[in-house]
């Protein structure tokens, strides 16, 4: 049976990741970790690479081999302990599984690291990080990456063409390998700076946010070119207002559906759901005679990162929709009468077999709900995306 990559692909990734986290996170508790940019630092000048590995079939299948058979020797091992007569027959064989494992290149599966390498984002990619990210981008970033992340007026007089901010780069690098390099610049084979470091004139959380921004500006720059959002990208940090009661983070929200609403101070609240969580964004306080939703953000930083992700230049009335995990799936343009499968734009491509099997559904956002409830998001950081 042929089973389709994502099957073992993820976990595979997945592994190697929580592996590598889970060994920086003892030493630190060791205190055998330093500190960089306020985290513990990866110890190491090379790590395993996961996003090689996406790329690399072949070396991927080998690695999962290795792995298994050193699994099984692991096991015969054990065995041995308790198995007292056959234990010279596995304490021979265990050695034989580990010297004919068809081992993959070390090349492939370990690349340069960078003590911030397995740094998380402490900004929880929200809205404020985004906009404050925004004017920092446009402050240091714009001459030479262009406002688009594709080129700026001085990217022709370099010496090294500055990556393609709008495609897939940044989810396929670590985020910590990211913030390295804001803050410390890049260099070529040579030694010669290709990128300048801004550590002098940006801390830590201003990095932060210039990566949450670049994030949130490839999301929209992908739907425009290419009608969807090839990386997954989540609901923007926000503080929610519901029925009088205290103020909620959108978090609060995890585990279900939600519809958000950019709308205008004179806006109308669309008709509730109850399939759905329905939140109203704007970017000011609604007017007084504008019908009040049940939920809503009054927060231009809100409003804004949600335009900026949805590729929208008048966003007014544009809708969104969430799925259980926090991802944003599906956009429904100002003026389009109903939702539909098409509205899906963070999607997994169905085989025709699947496609065919799908039952007719006459309600197109019970169609679209149930196809985004079939088919999560599978992210893995530098390996599927969905």
């Amino acid at each position: 049976m042929n089973i389709p990559d994502g099957a073992w692909l993820n976990p595979l990734i997945g592994l190697l990741e929580a592996a590598q986290r889970a060994a920086l996170g003892l030493l630190a508790w060791l205190g055998m970790a330093g500190d960089s940019a306020g985290q513990p630092a990866w110890p190491w000048a090379l790590r395993l690479s996961g996003e090689n590995l996406l790329i690399d079939m072949g070396q991927a299948r080998r690695l999962l081999w290795t792995l298994s058979l050193l699994a099984l020797a692991f096991a015969l091992l054990l065995l041995a302990l308790f198995w007292r007569r056959r234990r010279w027959w596995l304490l021979a064989l265990a050695p034989l599984l580990v010297l004919f494992a068809p081992w993959p290149d070390a090349s492939v599966l370990l690349v340069p690291a960078h003590p911030t390498s397995f740094h998380r984002s402490p900004t929880g990619f929200s809205a404020a990080s985004i906009a404050r990210g925004g004017a920092l981008y446009a402050q240091h970033c714009t001459a030479c990456h262009g406002a688009d992340g594709r080129r700026g007026e001085r990217a022709p007089a370099l010496a090294v063409w500055p990556p393609n901010l709008a495609g897939p780069l940044l989810w396929r690098r670590a985020d910590g390998d990211v913030l390295w390099r804001i803050l410390h610049g890049t260099h070529d084979r040579n030694g010669q700076p290709t990128m300048p470091a801004f550590g002098a004139q940006l801390g830590a959380q201003d990095a932060w946010a210039l990566i949450d921004f670049m994030k949130a500006n490839a999301a929209g720059q992908s739907l425009r070119a290419t009608g969807s959002w090839a990386q997954p990208i989540a609901v923007p940090g926000m503080t929610v207002r519901c029925d009088g009661r205290a103020p909620r983070p959108v978090a609060a929200w995890h585990g279900q559906r939600l519809r958000i609403v950019l709308a205008d101070a004179a806006t109308p609240a669309p008709q509730e759901d109850p399939r759905l969580v329905t939140i109203v964004v704007r970017a000011v306080a609604r007017s007084p005679d504008a019908p009040a939703a049940d939920c809503e953000v009054n927060d231009a930083d809100a409003r804004n990162a949600l335009a900026l992700i949805a590729g929208a230049d008048s966003p007014a009335a544009l809708q969104l929709l969430a799925d259980r995990g926090g991802w944003l799936r599906a956009r429904n343009a100002p003026g389009q009468s109903a939702w539909s499968e098409d509205d899906l734009v963070c999607r997994t491509e169905l085989s025709p077999a699947t496609a065919a099997a799908r039952a007719p559904n006459a309600d197109g956002l019970g169609a679209l709900i149930a196809r985004i409830d079939g088919e999560p998001v599978r992210f893995v950081k530098g390996g599927f995306i969905h």
